[in-house]
C-alpha cells in the first residue's frame, strides 16, 4: 500500500473534496447543529464514527452483494448499513452521554438520511477503493465534516454578538457565511502538496 496514496485520499477527503464545502453533501445537521461548538463537535465525532464504520461495513457488504450478482442492490444495502449504525451510536449515546444525546436531538437520527455518510460509502465503490482506501476515506471525510462543522459553529458564536443588518439577521448571515467558507476551502483545489 503507498502512503501517498493513502495522504492523497486523507488531504482530498478534508480540504479538497470536503463533504460540506466542495460535494455539498450533510448540509442539514450542518446548518442545524452548528449553532453551538459543543453540540457541532459531538455532531461531527458522531458522523465520523458512523462514517468509518460504514465504510468499513459497506465495503463487505459491497463484495458480497457483487458476487452474487446483486450489485444493483448497494444503495438499499447501505441505507440499511448505515441506519444500524446510527441505531447503535444512538443508544450509546444515550446511556453513556446523555447530555450530548439531548442537545443533539432530533439531528442525530438524521444521520441515517445523512447523505454524506451514504455518499462516503458509494463513492468509496465509485472510486474502486481497496478497504483500507475505504475505511481510510471514510474516517477522514468524516473528520473534514467536523471540521467544516466546527469552523462553522465558531463563526455562528461569534455573529451572535455581531451587528449585522436586520435583513441578515439570523439564518441569511448563516448562509452567506458558509458560502464564505465554501469558497475559502476551494483554494486548497489548487494546492500541491509534492
Amino acid at each position: 500500500m503507498d502512503i501517498t496514496t493513502l495522504l492523497a485520499i486523507s488531504l482530498g477527503a478534508i480540504l479538497t473534496n470536503n463533504f460540506i464545502f466542495a460535494q455539498f453533501l450533510g448540509i442539514c445537521p450542518f446548518l442545524g447543529v452548528s449553532k453551538k461548538i459543543d453540540t457541532a463537535v459531538g455532531m461531527g465525532a458522531a458522523v465520523t464514527f458512523v462514517m468509518g464504520l460504514a465504510s468499513a461495513v459497506c465495503f463487505g457488504v459491497n463484495k458480497i452483494l457483487v458476487s452474487a450478482g446483486l450489485g444493483y442492490m448497494q444503495t438499499v444495502a447501505f441505507i440499511l448499513v448505515i441506519a444500524s449504525l446510527v441505531q447503535f451510536v444512538e443508544m450509546f449515546l444515550k446511556k453513556f452521554i446523555p447530555t450530548l444525546y439531548t442537545a443533539l436531538g432530533v439531528y442525530l437520527p438524521l444521520i441515517t438520511t445523512n447523505c454524506a455518510v451514504l455518499g462516503v460509502a458509494l463513492l468509496n465503490v465509485q472510486s474502486d477503493y481497496n478497504f483500507i482506501q475505504s475505511v481510510v476515506y471514510g474516517i477522514t471525510g468524516g473528520l473534514g465534516f467536523l471540521l467544516a462543522i466546527f469552523l462553522f459553529a465558531a463563526v455562528r458564536e461569534q455573529l451572535e454578538f455581531a451587528e449585522t443588518p436586520k435583513a441578515f439577521d439570523g439564518f441569511p448571515i448563516a448562509l452567506i457565511t458558509a458560502g464564505l467558507m465554501a469558497l475559502a476551502f476551494m483554494g486548497f483545489s489548487g494546492l500541491q502538496v509534492w
